[in-house]
């Protein structure tokens, strides 16, 4: 009998949190701005999917697109936004930082989780945007995140099969590693084999068509609505569970 997996869906909209739930995911990361790969998403949209959701909901905190280095200012922005998070009953958050030259911020890290708490955290793409990840990986252990989202520092998840491989046997039971990135239902399974990983995060999204009966042909600066499909959640799981041992 296969293992049970968690899957995250990266939401970037209520319609596809509504899609993630329904589909079985375990847990929604809700985000604004895809283009920018997800930015701290609006109040309002943050009630609403609160509102609207049983499964955990973890915000990405994020207050710009770009580098994990954060002046004062956006720090202060960030405990602002986490505050909030706890005040609305989210269950964690996801978050990351930089130094200058590239590595994890060790104590900035362990505030974000301290200012967290009891909220969980995750550590997001700032771990593979470092030079080290078995540097980064122990000090996303020593600052207290629940798991950490990785590609293995590739541009997805599946051209980096022995690097979280590796990252999952250093982790031990100290921490999740949950890979993420490009992982799609057709390929999910080759992740899941390779890796024995019991979480994984993924968009599942579709392209959703303009349901407006006019648009303006000289106007081209909309951007795309991009929304978590229910049935590609169920493939993801489905695959993913076939393929662990």
């Amino acid at each position: 009998m296969s293992k049970q997996v968690l899957i995250e869906v990266c939401a970037f909209n209520l319609e596809s949190c509504i899609n993630a739930q329904a589909g079985g995911a375990g847990r929604v990361e809700l985000c604004g701005n895809p283009t920018e790969g997800g930015t701290t998403p609006a109040p309002g949209v943050l009630i609403q999917a609160r509102k609207l959701l049983d499964i955990k909901l973890y915000p990405i905190i994020r207050p710009r697109g770009g580098y994990y280095y954060y002046s004062q200012d956006e720090i202060e922005s960030i405990h602002q936004d986490i505050l909030f998070c706890k005040q609305i009953g989210c269950d964690g958050i996801s978050i990351g930082a930089q130094q200058l030259d590239g590595r994890l911020d060790a104590d900035l890290c362990k505030q974000f989780v301290e200012w967290a708490y009891p909220m969980k955290a995750t550590l997001n793409k700032a771990f593979d945007l470092s030079p080290n990840l078995e540097e980064s990986l122990e000090i996303a252990i020593q600052a207290g995140f629940e798991r950490v989202l990785t590609s293995g520092g590739k541009r997805a998840a599946i051209d980096a099969l022995d690097i979280l491989k590796g990252l999952i046997h250093q982790a031990g039971d100290r921490i999740i590693i949950m890979p993420g990135c490009g992982l799609r239902s057709y390929n999910v399974g080759a992740i899941a084999q390779a890796t024995q990983a019991l979480e994984y995060h993924s968009a599942a999204r579709v392209d959703k068509a303009n349901p407006l009966s006019y648009q303006n042909p000289l106007v081209h600066d909309l951007g795309s609505v991009f929304n978590a499909s229910a049935d590609e959640v169920r493939l993801i799981k489905a695959n993913a569970e076939a393929a662990i041992i």
